[in-house]
């Protein structure tokens, strides 16, 4: 029973009430006390001050049965226990009580010891010190009593019936104590009362709560368990009814969503593993048939060396250790693709870790003719980099240039320097994500290299897709043909069709909706959804300032790339070169470059040359 979510609920709601309810009720009982022994402190204390009052005259005349006669009428009053003068020696002179008069009182008691210190009375004492509640017995109703100074003024000391010297402060106490038995009765009826509430309150909360927990929470979480069941079970075209507007009731629509997307990705799926068998058993066989092929070219290249006087021989030999290479680099360049790796990051010199990749690739270089121009600038600040992987990318770079240049010759130019740059128009995004965490990044659709940014377009039911540029302040969006712009256009998420404008937001510019794109970690990125509106914004880059970066650039005099290929040169298994190349060398470079939280574009004219240029952060995020 207290596994279901409702009884969880309503017990932790039924907790709460009691908690506030409680609280509520015993600080509303403490202030009702409060207020009413307040107001029994406030009468007894005029009551002091009227008997004072009432006996001055008598006491300047020393008419001592006038005032007892007094005392004793006031003590007679319903609820009054005692009335009693004490002079300053702490003797009772006059009482309602005749028993006890001209006895001596304990001046360390209850009564006496607020109003003296080292047994000298003081003079000024709040009406809250003068105060004292007590009982008689364990058993008996409380008592209020108060005690007034009667203080020595200059009619006193000048009565010709008084002997009191002016120097003396106090002459007497007059105490007074009252009982609080129908105080105490007002305050349990009220005690009663709002325990009374409190429990009819929390009954009430607890039935009401209840009911909207069934009605809001336990049905349509029942009705989501049911689907899931179904599902489990192979039901794919279980669809659940419509559970309102809530976040329950989209929970729901999101169901039916991912039920149809399962349907469908039922039919990919056998595809889906046939794939997923061949990658694994091209990772095998990239590990196991390495071996081989480096004993078929050990002995092949013997063989070549046995055999220099037999020309026919030499050819198939040759054909064989080209071949061979060639297989070889193929499963090293898979093998470096799989085991990209963490960097190792240390502070290091980023031009002698291009000098050192120059010195590797030298003797290629030299054969193809191709001459090496270095522009380093010898200020460069140090950067904390995996060196091994960085050398390995300039390596690729510069095999790569020797390529496109071939035999006829030609310059690469290598170029270092330290730069700034405003994050408007360099800062890229590499996480993108929806409200529900899905991905928003689509490599198959890249602008100059770079994934771009997928959102879904919605207009009476017709979707066509919008490709967001990566890099903030670029605008190269790319819309599918089927584009309409719309004023009620819906921009949806792909994966789960949550909206991805942001509410109550408008363009600046032209007062359109504005999408929002999470950047975890990096706040959220901000676009105009009407086509060619130059609006975006990016807090989190736009607050940071300029960013310091060491760029770095290689050009060469190549054959170039077309403008068709320039963007799909980073894909894996890609490549301009045909069977000379495996594709993967500018796949593993783009990913060393991406784990520097770095970033490499290419700039290419066909027939000209290609230059790419990496810049890597000073301060690196990862």
């Amino acid at each position: 029973m207290f596994k279901k979510i409702g009884i969880r609920l309503i017990i932790a709601v039924g907790f709460t009430s009691i908690i506030i309810i409680g609280v509520f009720a015993y600080f509303n009982v403490k202030s009702h006390s409060t207020a009413l022994l307040s107001e029994v402190e406030r009468h007894a204390n005029q009551l002091s001050e009227t008997v004072i009052s009432s006996t001055r005259f008598d006491m300047m005349q020393n008419q001592r049965e006038r005032i007892q006669q007094i005392i004793n009428t006031i003590g007679q009053q319903e609820h009054i226990r005692d009335v009693r003068i004490l002079n300053k020696e702490g003797i009772i002179t006059y009482s309602s009580e005749p028993s006890i008069i001209n006895q001596m009182v304990d001046k360390n008691a209850e009564a006496c010891y607020a109003c003296h210190t080292a047994d000298e009375p003081l003079e000024n004492i709040s009406i809250t010190e003068r105060t004292r509640i007590f009982r008689m017995n364990p058993d008996s109703s409380r008592f209020i009593g108060i005690i007034t100074p009667i203080n020595n003024d200059k009619s006193c000391w000048e009565a010709d019936c008084h002997a009191h010297p002016s120097d003396q402060k106090v002459l007497g106490v007059l105490d007074v104590t009252i009982s609080l038995d129908d105080v105490d009765k007002s305050i349990m009826k009220g005690e009663i009362e709002i325990v009374i509430f409190a429990i009819v309150a929390i009954i009430a909360v607890g039935f009401i709560i209840g009911l909207f927990v069934r009605r809001w929470v336990v049905r349509p979480v029942n009705e989501l368990l049911n689907g899931t069941k179904q599902v489990s079970m192979g039901n794919l075209n279980y669809s659940i009814k419509n559970m309102g507007d809530d976040e329950i009731g989209k929970l729901g629509q999101s169901f039916n969503n991912m039920t149809k997307k399962l349907s469908e990705a039922r039919l990919q799926l056998f595809q889906s593993d046939k794939m997923a068998s061949l990658g694994r058993l091209a990772a095998g066989v990239a590990h196991e048939i390495n071996n081989p092929l480096t004993g078929v070219l050990t002995y092949s290249s013997f063989l070549l060396k046995r055999t220099k006087d037999n020309h026919e021989f030499q050819e198939d030999l040759k054909v064989i250790v080209r071949e061979t290479m060639r297989s070889r680099e193929i499963v090293k360049s898979l093998l470096d693709f799989a085991r990209q790796s963490v960097p190792k990051k240390s502070s290091a010199d980023i031009n002698e870790i291009i000098n050192k990749a120059v010195e590797v690739t030298e003797n290629q270089l030299s054969i193809n003719k191709v001459k090496v121009e270095k522009v380093l600038n010898k200020d460069l600040p140090k950067i904390k980099v995996d060196s091994n992987q960085m050398q390995q990318v300039f390596i690729n770079l510069l095999v790569n240039a020797s390529d496109a240049i071939g035999k006829s010759g030609g310059t690469v130019a290598i170029k270092t320097n330290h730069i700034s740059l405003s994050p408007y128009g360099t800062a890229q995004i590499k996480k993108a994500e929806c409200p529900k965490r899905h991905n928003l990044l689509d490599s198959e659709v890249r602008i100059d290299g770079i994934p771009s940014i997928k959102v879904k377009a919605r207009f009476n039911g017709e979707e066509s897709l919008i490709h967001l540029d990566p890099v903030y302040g670029k605008l190269r969006n790319i819309y599918e043909s089927n584009y309409k712009e719309k004023t009620n256009s819906q921009y949806l998420c792909p994966e789960c069709n949550t909206t991805l404008l942001l509410e109550k937001k408008s363009c600046p510019k032209c007062s359109s909706s504005v999408i929002g794109i999470e950047i975890p970690g990096q706040g959220v990125y901000e676009v105009c959804s009407r086509k060619g509106c130059p609006y975006e914004r990016w807090d989190y880059v736009d607050t940071s300032g300029l960013q310091e970066f060491i760029e770095i650039k290689i050009s060469d005099t190549g054959s170039g790339i077309s403008k068709e290929d320039l963007s799909k040169i980073f894909d894996p298994f890609f490549s301009t070169k045909g069977q000379r190349g495996t594709g993967l060398g500018l796949a593993v470079i783009w990913g060393i470059v991406d784990n520097h939280n770095g970033t490499i574009t290419v700039d290419s004219e066909f027939g000209k040359g290609t230059t790419f240029t990496i810049r890597l952060p000073l301060t690196q995020q990862r």
